[in-house]
C-alpha cells in the first residue's frame, strides 16, 4: 500500500496537467487521502476518483456555496494506515475529525497548513512519536485539539501557547513526559484541558487564575508534585477539578473555597495534609467530593451537611478521626458514602441506615455497638453496597437482613458477629458477594442460602460453623469459586458498585466463596460440581469427611482446589484440574490416596473367608463349644443362603454370555471357545474384543478341545485367588489353569503381560513353573505346570519346615501354621488377618477346642 501511494505521488505533476481545469482539487487530495488507508468495511466505497465533486462522498461535507470541502468526519469506521498528505489540498477545510480508528505512524506536519482548520481530532488511535512542534505554529483558528488515548511521547510542545483561540485541549491517555508548556496558563480562551494519564512532572506553578472561562481541569494520573497552585480559586467557573493520583503535597489553599461553580473536586491519591478545612461546606455546587488516599487528619468537617446537592462522598484511606457527623443526613441527595480505612471510634450511627444510600462503606475503622440493635425494617430498600468490615461490632446479624432485596455486595467480615446466619440471607436475591467470614458466628449453613441465587462471592471462613455444607448450594449457579481464605477484596467508592456489576474490568472475573476454619462436618456435596463456572475452592481446616465426588473433575475451569486439614478419605478424583492438583492443597488428610499424596490406594476387595486351621469333624463338645457352634452355623446359614442367590443369578448371567459368545464365535473362525461355566474367545489379532494366548514354551493346543477348559469335572480346587482346573496339551503334558478372581488387581494389560513375562522366567525347585497365560479384560488364566501328589497333607511337611528347628516341632501343628503363614504373605493387603486374629488362631492351634466346626475369623 505504501509502493502504491508512493509511486501515485511521483506522478502528480504530470497527472495534475493532464486534468480537465474544473476538476476539483478537493477530489484528488481525498483520493491521494484514501490510497494511504486500509478500509477492511467498505466504508469509503463512494470515493469515485471519477466524480467531478466529493460532496456526496461519506463523511464528507461542503460548502454550499463554494463546493469546497469544510468537513471531514471519519470517525469510528475500522480504518487504519496512516495520515497521508493529500489532506493538504483540502484548502478549506474547517473540520478534521479521525476518532475511533486504528490510524498509525506519527503526526503528519503539514496538518499544520490548513489555514481555516477549528477542530482536529484523531483520538482513540494508535499514532506514535512526538507531538511536532510546527503543528501548532499556525493555528490561528484552531478552537478544538485532541489526540487522547494515543501512544505519543515526549513532551508538549511550547508551540500549543500560540494558539490564542484554542477552547479544548485533550492530550490525555499518551506517554507525554516533561513539565507543563510555560505558556499554558495563557490561552485564555480555554475552557477545557485536559492532560490526564500521563508521564507529567514537576510542579503545577500558579498562573491558572488566567484562564478565568476554564470549566473543566484534568491533570489527574501523573506525576506533578508540590501544592495545589494558590490562584486556583480564580478560575470562578470551573465545574470539574481533577488532580488525583500524583504526588500533591500541602494543605488545601484557601482559595478553592471560592469555587462556587464547582460541582466535582477529586483530589484522591495524593500526599495532602492538614485538617479539611470548615469552609468545604461553602461549595454548595459540589455533587462529587473525593478526598481519599491522603493524610487527610481531625475530625470529618460537620459543615459536609451544608452541600444538599452532595451524591457521592469519599473520604476513605486517611486518618480522621471522631464519629461521623450526623450533619450528614442533610444531604438528601446523597447516594454513596465511603469512609472506610480511618481511625473513627464511638457506636455505629444507626440515623445512616435511615439515608437514601445505595453504596455505605465504613470498613476499617474501630466502630462499635451491636448489629441486632440495628434493625432493617426502616432501611433504604435501594441499598446495593453495604460493607461494615473491620470494625468492632458485636451482637447478631439482624434477622430481618433479608428486606435489602438490591443488595449487591454485603461485607460485615472482621468484626465479632456472634449467633447464626439468619435464614432470610435467601432473599438477598441480587447479592453477589457476601462476607461474613472472621466473626464468632456459630451454628450451621442455612439451607436456604440456596436462595441467593445471583452468588458470586461467599465468604464464610473462620468462624465456629458446623454441620454440613448444604446442598442447595448448587442453587447459586453464578458461583465462579469457592476461594482460598488469603485472599481479600477492599472496595472503593465509587468503583466497588462498578466492581460488582463489571467484574471483568474491575479484576473480579472470578469470585470467592470461602468456607475454611471452621467445623463443618459431612462430606462435600456431589451438587457442587453442577456450579460449572467455579475456579477457586477452599474448605480447608474443617472437619469434613467421605470420599471426593468423581464429578468433581467436571469443573473445567477449576484454577485452585483446596481441602487441606480435613478427614477425607479414598482416592482423589482423576481428571481435569486433579490431574495437576497440589499437594499442599490436600495435606493433612491422611487417608487420601494417590499419587499426589506419595499413598497408593489399596485394591478395594472382599477379605477372603480364614478356616481355622485346627478345624474338626468331631461332634462332642461342652456347652460353650454348643454355643459356638450355634453362632457358626447361623452364620454358615447365612452364607449358604447369599451363595445359591449368586449362583442362581450366576447360572442366568451365564447362559445369556453363552449366547452372545456363541452368537460373535460363528463369525470368528479363528477363535478359540473356552466353554464350560463361561465362554471366552481368543484370537491372534489385535482386535481387543478377543482374547490372547500366550505359551512360553509347547503346543497351544489343548488336547481335549475347547469344551475340555474351565470344565467342573476339571476342576481341582478353590483358593483366595481363583478357581483351578486340569487339563491336558496338544504335546501331552498337563497343566493347571488358574482362573484369577481378582482381576481389580490387574490395572492394564501391558502390566498384567509384564508381570507374567517376569514370572515365566523364574525357575525353582520349590515353586511350580509357569508355562503360559490368557488374557482378556473380564477374564485372565495362569497356566502352570501340572503337579500331582495331592493336598499340602499329603505331602512332606518336614520340607516346607526351616531345618534348624531339627525336627523338633509337633507334626500336627505344622500344616496349619504353614496355612496361615501363606494368608498372611497375601498380595492383597485387605486379604491379610490383622494382629489379633493371628493370635486367636494360633491360640487354637496350640490348644484345639473340641468339637470346633469351621468358623470364620
Amino acid at each position: 500500500m505504501l509502493l502504491k501511494f508512493c509511486f501515485l505521488l511521483a506522478f502528480v505533476p504530470s497527472f495534475i496537467q493532464s486534468l480537465d481545469p474544473t476538476l476539483n482539487d478537493d477530489v484528488l487530495g481525498l483520493i491521494f487521502f484514501k490510497a494511504g488507508l486500509e478500509d477492511p468495511e467498505g466504508k469509503l466505497t463512494s470515493w469515485n476518483e471519477d466524480d467531478e465533486s466529493p460532496c456526496s462522498w461519506v463523511g464528507v461535507k461542503c460548502d454550499p456555496r463554494t463546493n469546497r470541502v469544510i468537513q471531514l468526519t471519519l470517525d469510528g469506521l475500522s480504518l487504519s494506515g496512516h495520515i497521508g498528505r493529500g489532506l493538504s489540498r483540502l484548502q478549506s477545510l474547517q473540520v478534521l475529525s479521525l476518532s475511533k480508528n486504528n490510524l498509525t505512524g506519527t503526526i503528519n506536519p503539514d496538518l499544520s497548513h490548513f489555514g481555516t482548520l477549528h477542530v482536529m481530532d484523531f483520538g482513540e488511535n494508535n499514532l506514535s512519536g512526538s507531538v511536532p512542534d510546527e503543528l501548532f505554529k499556525q493555528c490561528g483558528t484552531l478552537r478544538v485539539v485532541s489526540f487522547a488515548n494515543n501512544n505519543l511521547n515526549g513532551q508538549l510542545p511550547d508551540s500549543l501557547s500560540y494558539c490564542p483561540n484554542l477552547v479544548s485541549v485533550n492530550f490525555s491517555s499518551n506517554q507525554l513526559s516533561g513539565r507543563l508548556p510555560a505558556g499554558i496558563w495563557y490561552l485564555r480562551s480555554l475552557q477545557s484541558l485536559d492532560l490526564s494519564d500521563n508521564l507529567l512532572e514537576g510542579d503545577v506553578v500558579d498562573g491558572i487564575a488566567n484562564l478565568y472561562d476554564l470549566r473543566a481541569l484534568n491533570l489527574g494520573k501523573n506525576r506533578f508534585s508540590g501544592p495545589l497552585p494558590d490562584d486556583i480559586g480564580g478560575c470562578s467557573l470551573l465545574k470539574v477539578v481533577d488532580f488525583s493520583e500524583n504526588s500533591l503535597s500541602g494543605s488545601l489553599p484557601d482559595s478553592l473555597q471560592r469555587l462556587n461553580s464547582c460541582a466535582s473536586l477529586y483530589l484522591h491519591g495524593n500526599s495532602f495534609t492538614g485538617e479539611v478545612p470548615e469552609w468545604i461546606g461553602k461549595l454548595g455546587n459540589l455533587e462529587n467530593l473525593d478526598l481519599s488516599e491522603n493524610f487527610f487528619s481531625g475530625r470529618i468537617p460537620f459543615s459536609l451537611g451544608n452541600l444538599h446537592l452532595l451524591k457521592e462522598l469519599n473520604v476513605s484511606m486517611n486518618q480522621f478521626t471522631g464519629g461521623l457527623p450526623e450533619s450528614l443526613t442533610n444531604c438528601v441527595n446523597l447516594l454513596a458514602i465511603d469512609i472506610s480505612q480511618n481511625n473513627l471510634t464511638g457506636n455505629l450511627p444507626l440515623w445512616i441506615f435511615k439515608m437514601g444510600l445505595q453504596r455505605l462503606s465504613l470498613s476499617g475503622n474501630r466502630l462499635g455497638g451491636r448489629m441486632d440493635y440495628a434493625s432493617f425494617s426502616s432501611i433504604n430498600q435501594g441499598l446495593e453496597v453495604l460493607d461494615l468490615s473491620s470494625n468492632v461490632l458485636s451482637g447478631e446479624i439482624p434477622s430481618n437482613i433479608g428486606v435489602l432485596s438490591s443488595l449487591r455486595l454485603l461485607n460485615m467480615s472482621r468484626n465479632h458477629l456472634i449467633g447464626s446466619i439468619p435464614a432470610s440471607v435467601g432473599a438477598l436475591k441480587a447479592t453477589q458477594i457476601l462476607d461474613l467470614s472472621n466473626n464468632w458466628l456459630h451454628g450451621s449453613i442455612p439451607s436456604e442460602i440456596g436462595g441467593a441465587i445471583s452468588l458470586k462471592e461467599l465468604r464464610l471462613e473462620k468462624n465456629y460453623l458446623s454441620g454440613k455444607i448444604p446442598v442447595q448450594i448448587e442453587n447459586c449457579s453464578s458461583l465462579t469459586s469457592l476461594d482460598g481464605s488469603d485472599h481479600f477484596i477492599f472496595f472503593l467508592i465509587p468503583t466497588v458498585l462498578n466492581a460488582v456489576l463489571y467484574p471483568r474490568e474491575y479484576g473480579l472475573s472470578s469470585v470467592s466463596m470461602i468456607l475454611s476454619h471452621n467445623n463443618l462436618s459431612g462430606s462435600i456435596p456431589a451438587a457442587i460440581a453442577n456450579l460449572s463456572n467455579l475456579q477457586y475452592v477452599d474448605l480447608s481446616f474443617n472437619n469434613l469427611t467421605g470420599s471426593l465426588p468423581k464429578e468433581l473433575t467436571n469443573l473445567s475451569r477449576l484454577v485452585s482446589f483446596n481441602i487441606s486439614h480435613n478427614h477425607f478419605l479414598g482416592e482423589l478424583p482423576v481428571g481435569g484440574f486433579f490431574n495437576t492438583i497440589s499437594a499442599t492443597s490436600v495435606s493433612g488428610n491422611p487417608s487420601l490416596c494417590g499419587s499426589v499424596v506419595n499413598h497408593s490406594c489399596p485394591s478395594n476387595h472382599p477379605k477372603p473367608i480364614v478356616l481355622n486351621p485346627n478345624s474338626s469333624d468331631s461332634s462332642h463338645g461342652g456347652s460353650s463349644q454348643n454355643h459356638r457352634r450355634k453362632i457358626v452355623l447361623s452364620i454358615s446359614a447365612l452364607i449358604a443362603i447369599g451363595a445359591a442367590a449368586f449362583i442362581a443369578i450366576g447360572v442366568v448371567a451365564v447362559t445369556v454370555l453363552n449366547i452372545h459368545v456363541r452368537s460373535s464365535m460363528s463369525r470368528a473362525a479363528a477363535a478359540l471357545m473356552l466353554s464350560g461355566e463361561e465362554d471366552y474367545s481368543c484370537s491372534p489379532t489385535k482386535d481387543p474384543n478377543y482374547g490372547k494366548l500366550v505359551m512360553f514354551s509347547g503346543d497351544a493346543e489343548f488336547a481335549a478341545g475347547a469344551n475340555g477348559l474351565l470344565n467342573k469335572d476339571c476342576e481341582l480346587g478353590r483358593g483366595g485367588f481363583g478357581v483351578v482346573y486340569q487339563t491336558t496339551l496338544g504335546d501331552g503334558r498337563s497343566v493347571a489353569i488358574k482362573k484369577l478372581t481378582v482381576s481389580g488387581l490387574i490395572k492394564s494389560q501391558e502390566d498384567f503381560e509384564r508381570e507374567m513375562k517376569k514370572l515365566g522366567k523364574i525357575r525353582h525347585h520349590n515353586l511350580v513353573t509357569l508355562e503360559g497365560y490368557y488374557w482378556t479384560p473380564s477374564l485372565q488364566l495362569l497356566i502352570y505346570e501340572f503337579i500331582a501328589g495331592g493336598t499340602l497333607e499329603d505331602g512332606r511337611v518336614e520340607e516346607c519346615v526351616d531345618g534348624r528347628l531339627g525336627g523338633n516341632f509337633p507334626p500336627d501343628e505344622a500344616i496349619p501354621v504353614i496355612k496361615l503363614g501363606l494368608i498372611c504373605a497375601s498380595q492383597v493387603p485387605s486379604n491379610r488377618p490383622d494382629m489379633e486374629e493371628v493370635v486367636n488362631i494360633l491360640e487354637l492351634i496350640q490348644c484345639p477346642l473340641e468339637g470346633q466346626q469351621e468358623e470364620l475369623e
